[in-house]
């Protein structure tokens, strides 16, 4: 294949913007924001998960509190009643009589007892609204966060999409006046070789994979015209000449 030396020259030009835009895309998927917001996404939903529990289990706590002095209301009301009717003493027999007096003694213990369960579940719901509490600023904070890290990410990836658009603007001007079979080559070997096609010929050395070129290449692309597109016996990509070749 043959191409203007001039061509050559700017395929290098290609070659560098490419470079570029894949250290461009390298950066945008190593962005440090991305392990930040998939380390404070996982922290935040086991947060959550732990505040709907929480919140389950204080409502469940406060129904049961709720029972519980109901329960209360109701022995406390019973044993009022009894406890009237030994006060008045009206149509109670003897017998009735020793009746309600055990009934108002196994009441009182009863009713004792409920409060003791009251006690115990309200000492429950606090710490369970405590719990609650916590919870909720820890997923506010990690909220907070969040929102932080999403607006440095995007920030960062905004800066590196403008740059992509306009190496990519760049690429397209310069690939536009380059002979098409020139890049048809270049495009071929780029995908095969880890996104490099094209290498400067540096001091008998290809910078595509650095190695030195042995005397018989250098001979051979020494004999070869200047329109004349070489390339590299070992790793097959173009070299491309400059007064720097050192042929």
């Amino acid at each position: 294949m043959n191409a203007e030396p001039a061509d050559q020259i700017r395929l290098l030009d290609v070659q560098n913007l490419d470079v570029r835009l894949s250290q461009l895309a390298h950066k945008l998927n190593s962005l440090p924001e991305h392990a930040e917001l998939d380390a404070l996404t996982k922290d935040l939903t086991q947060q959550r998960d732990l505040l709907v529990a929480a919140q389950t289990q204080a409502s469940d706590t406060a129904r049961e509190q709720t029972k519980a002095e109901q329960d209360v209301d109701q022995v406390r009301q019973r044993a009022a009643r009894d406890q009237q009717r030994l006060d008045s003493g009206v149509g109670v027999s003897a017998r009735d009589l020793a009746n309600l007096q055990n009934e108002v003694v196994s009441l009182a213990k009863r009713q004792g007892d409920l409060e003791d369960v009251v006690l115990d579940v309200m000492e429950r719901l606090e710490a369970s609204t405590e719990r609650v509490a916590a919870l909720t600023g820890r997923v506010t904070a990690l909220e907070g966060e969040v929102a932080d890290a999403t607006a440095r990410r995007e920030a960062a990836t905004a800066e590196i999409d403008a740059e992509v658009a306009k190496i990519t603007k760049d690429r397209e001007v310069v690939v536009g006046s380059m002979p098409t079979d020139l890049m048809a080559l270049y495009e071929k070997i780029r995908a095969k070789q880890g996104g490099v096609g094209a290498a400067r010929l540096y001091q008998r050395r290809c910078e595509g994979c650095r190695l030195e070129l042995d005397m018989a290449e250098v001979n051979e692309i020494k004999a070869a015209a200047r329109d004349q597109v070489v390339r590299h016996e070992n790793c097959g990509r173009i070299l491309v000449r400059t007064a720097d070749s050192g042929i």
